[in-house]
């Protein structure tokens, strides 16, 4: 069903491709627009019980694909470096494929949020979870495929 890695000497470990996608800031949501051209968005993100989530706008370009077609691919990247002598760049990547599907919100997942991108504001954030959880949306993407590239 999944293409395996071309270059098979550049997958990285489970152990890293999981660390990559656990520690990046961004990524890169795909889905497929109503009329067949793909649409990539940058989201913020937490992995977190084995799935990605991004939380979301009630509505909105990314929520209509994601309602009329669940496949989506998530991209994340780090650690690059541009090699200009060698005309080439080391890099490690991870892209998963996987179903989404637009949750309410849940507040063990958005204080993961909280801790991710605002560890220093726990009190506070709690308090905004609290206040906002059930006017917030969330995207949960269980991942059907996933792999990790790097070249360093």
């Amino acid at each position: 069903m999944f293409r395996e890695m071309r270059r098979i000497k550049n997958k990285m470990s489970e152990e890293a491709t999981l660390a990559l996608l656990k520690n990046s800031n961004e990524g890169v949501l795909g889905t497929i627009s109503d009329n067949g051209y793909p649409y990539t968005v940058v989201v913020n993100h937490v992995f977190y019980k084995n799935k990605v989530y991004f939380h979301s706008a009630k509505t909105g370009h990314k929520i209509d694909n994601i309602i009329a077609n669940p496949k989506v691919s998530f991209t994340v990247y780090g650690n690059e470096v541009i090699i200009q002598d060698e005309f080439t760049t080391k890099f490690q990547s991870v892209t998963l494929f996987g179903q989404a599907k637009v949750i309410l919100g849940n507040k063990e997942v958005l204080m993961e949020l909280i801790k991710k991108y605002s560890p220093d504001f726990l009190e506070s954030g709690t308090s905004y979870v609290d206040k906002e959880f059930s006017s917030t949306i969330l995207v949960e993407v269980t991942i059907d495929h996933i792999t990790g590239k790097e070249r360093l």
